[in-house]
């Protein structure tokens, strides 16, 4: 993974899974062990699925650019879909809280959004390749005139 991609993983990640950790230990001041356990699935499925998402799209620019903003929207949508669903299945669960689950997967997933549009605008990154074989090319053509 090029440092750029890696930096905007590292700089999503790191605050969503501070306010995981922050989630986790009002889940189990609120919620006691089950409270704290949810929050902690919660955050893991919110980084894991924002996480993949974010390797498939960077995958996705690299290979196919022309694909790229109709991809980030298609993967997007579906990651929040699947969050969705995996509330509504896990939410009679009584291995852990489910509100505890659902809060701390909500806020970890807002968390990342906010960290990785703020990375993206932050970033220096480059919209054009510059060509190295077309600059030689106009610099020879120059210095044989």
């Amino acid at each position: 993974m090029p440092s750029n991609d890696a930096r905007t993983l590292l700089q999503a990640a790191v605050p969503a899974t501070v306010a995981g950790a922050v989630a986790v230990a009002i889940s189990a001041v609120v919620a006691g062990g089950k409270g704290a356990l949810g929050a902690i699935v919660g955050t893991l499925v919110a980084v894991l699925f924002m996480g993949i998402g974010l390797v498939v799209l960077q995958r996705t620019a690299k290979s196919y650019p022309q694909l790229f903003q109709a991809m980030g929207l298609l993967l997007y949508t579906a990651q929040l879909l699947l969050i969705f669903v995996l509330m509504a299945v896990l939410q009679d669960t009584t291995l852990f809280n489910p509100k505890a689950f659902a809060i701390s997967l909500v806020a970890a997933t807002v968390v990342w959004i906010g960290a990785q549009a703020r990375a993206y605008l932050k970033a220096k990154i480059l919209y054009v390749e510059p060509d190295s074989s077309a600059a030689h090319q106009s610099k020879k053509s120059e210095s044989s005139s």
